[in-house]
């Protein structure tokens, strides 16, 4: 298998190496066109990922073209390469390494034989594998919010919130319970009208006043109607 390596922007690396990182190791090498030491090292990583057969990912990034992201990793001096798991930074180092020292230091990033049985449950996505990875770890973000969309489709909304209830809030676990309380799957073309009804009722009728977010976290945060009734919703309560 060849290597997994993507070029990562200031735009791209939550996606591609923060919430990546969550599901497989994510190598980031920083980089830039004029630095000699750069071009020396970089087919050393290339092929020290390659050699995990796409267990570990590997992130470019362009120092020049990429400033925030060089300033989150606070770099004084490139090379710089990071090594990311669960959404945190693990492990690093700088300047030019050899083979053997950035062969070790991929190699520490794969998992443990746990973590690759976790990872098998999460890919298989069934429901008795994701309960099991919840068995084996209570809490297990992806697992949860996986299995919770899994009964929302088959219209167990009540427990979809409950095994929701054992997480902390985030947008996804917003998403999913706004899925599971209101069974819209694709906000449709009388979602205005809908919304105009509750809108009239969210002061004093507290289904109306959840449907009603339910709704808007469904629309999400780029629906140009979002913005607009979120401020209606406002004005209404307050």
């Amino acid at each position: 298998m060849d290597a997994v390596a993507i070029d990562v922007t200031d735009q791209t690396f939550p996606a591609d190496v923060v919430e990546r990182s969550k599901q497989t190791p994510v190598v980031v090498d920083l980089w830039a066109p004029w630095c000699g030491p750069c071009r020396q090292l970089g087919p050393i990583i290339e092929k020290a990922v390659d050699d995990t057969d796409g267990a570990v990912v590997l992130a470019k990034v362009n120092v020049d073209e990429n400033p925030q992201i060089s300033g989150a990793f606070q770099v004084q001096g490139i090379p710089a390469v990071y090594a990311l798991k669960d959404g945190k930074v693990v492990d690093g180092f700088v300047g030019a390494q050899g083979e053997a020292a950035v062969t070790a230091f991929v190699q520490k990033l794969l998992p443990s034989e746990a973590e690759a049985h976790l990872a098998a449950l999460l890919e298989a996505g069934d429901e008795a594998s994701l309960r099991e990875v919840l068995e084996l770890v209570p809490g297990h973000e992806v697992a949860t919010v996986a299995l919770a969309e899994l009964l929302v489709g088959r219209g167990e909304g009540d427990e979809a919130l409950a095994v929701l209830a054992r997480i902390p809030e985030s947008a996804e676990t917003r998403r999913v319970a706004a899925l599971a309380r209101t069974g819209v799957e694709v906000v449709d073309d009388g979602t205005e009208a809908r919304l105009e009804g509750l809108l009239a009722r969210v002061r004093d009728d507290d289904e109306a006043r959840q449907e009603y977010v339910d709704i808007l976290e469904l629309l999400g945060p780029d629906d140009p109607r979002t913005a607009g009734y979120r401020k209606a919703l406002t004005a209404r309560l307050f």
